[in-house]
């Protein structure tokens, strides 16, 4: 899948493929341009995803063959062991969660998983996880605290499921109630905002000691569309939405309503999973060994206050 602002990149790289065809029976003249076009792709790719607008990153973070939860979780890892069900309805496969060991550490690993195809995403709900889901997420993340395991969540959803079923549920109360528990849970919680971070959908496994964003995710209260729907009737005017929004991983640190960025390849983090998948290895054992040198009493006291600080705003008379 091309993007609108990846064309010029793509008709030059196609240039460039045909140059390299002509090459083998070509003069040093027809090997020196193609050095020269491989420079101007290079610095053109970097000038175009270092100037993003807000939605273009919006875009990315929607990508077809963007990693999701479960590509990061087995890359992580080789054993894992994925935990089913909220033992009161069902198990959602919108969340999925279970055990897995990185650098000879067990972690619980939670998050949100979309689906690569028709049949996948309507089995996943598009990653839109229903009350039962928060219920089995809080469940394993209740599990991992009475084995003393740290906890890293992977957030990618549009937003929870909005449906008349899930209302009836208590998708709200589910949502509340884990953020609730989730500050006060003993072990280090890590949460890396992967794609969409969407409202309370996303919130709802977000709460953590360490909260990170993938350079081209997005995490804001509304999406882009559905601001400009409510604010214009429309969503001929989700770009200017998702500027005004400050949804962007940049936007998000300059606030201080995150921690970090994890940086992704030239291009986005599907064009190379398995340097995106390093670096967000090295990102979970960073925050790992940084957050086991406080007690849990110490990090809970943090959590609390790095959350209760959001939005608080003094005035000078």
């Amino acid at each position: 899948m091309l993007l609108d602002f990846e064309k010029p990149i793509a008709e030059l790289e196609a240039k460039l493929e045909q140059m390299k065809h002509l090459a083998f029976d070509s003069d040093a003249q027809v090997r020196d341009s193609i050095s020269v076009l491989e420079k101007k792709i290079q610095h053109l790719k970097k000038e175009t995803f270092e100037n993003l607008t807000g939605w273009q990153r919006v875009q990315l973070s929607r990508h077809p063959d963007r990693p999701y939860t479960l590509d990061y979780v087995y890359g992580l890892t080789s054993d894992f062991i994925e935990l089913h069900g909220d033992r009161t309805v069902r198990d959602d496969p919108a969340m999925v969660g279970g055990f897995g060991t990185i650098d000879g550490q067990t972690y619980m690993l939670i998050g949100q998983q979309k689906g690569r195809n028709t049949k996948q995403r309507q089995f996943r709900n598009f990653g839109m996880a229903n009350p039962e889901g928060y219920r089995k997420a809080l469940r394993l993340m209740k599990l991992a605290e009475k084995f003393n395991k740290p906890i890293v969540t992977f957030i990618d959803t549009p937003g929870a499921f909005p449906g008349l079923e899930a209302e009836e549920r208590g998708q709200g109360e589910a949502i509340a109630r884990n953020l609730q528990e989730m500050f006060t849970l003993k072990v280090p919680v890590i949460c890396i905002v992967i794609g969409e971070g969407a409202s309370g959908g996303a919130l709802g496994i977000a709460i953590g000691d360490r909260v990170l964003m993938l350079e081209n995710s997005w995490y804001s209260v509304i999406s882009p569309e559905n601001c400009s729907t409510i604010l214009w009737r429309s969503w001929d005017f989700k770009e200017q939405a998702a500027e005004l929004l400050k949804l962007t991983a940049k936007d998000m640190q300059s606030l201080r309503l995150i921690d970090g960025i994890i940086k992704e390849p030239l291009g986005g983090a599907h064009t190379d999973t398995k340097s995106m998948i390093a670096e967000v290895r090295k990102a979970i054992l960073s925050c790992t060994d940084e957050l086991k040198k406080i007690k849990p009493e110490k990090r809970i006291e943090q959590r609390i206050e790095k959350f209760g600080s959001m939005g608080v705003v003094s005035e000078k008379s």
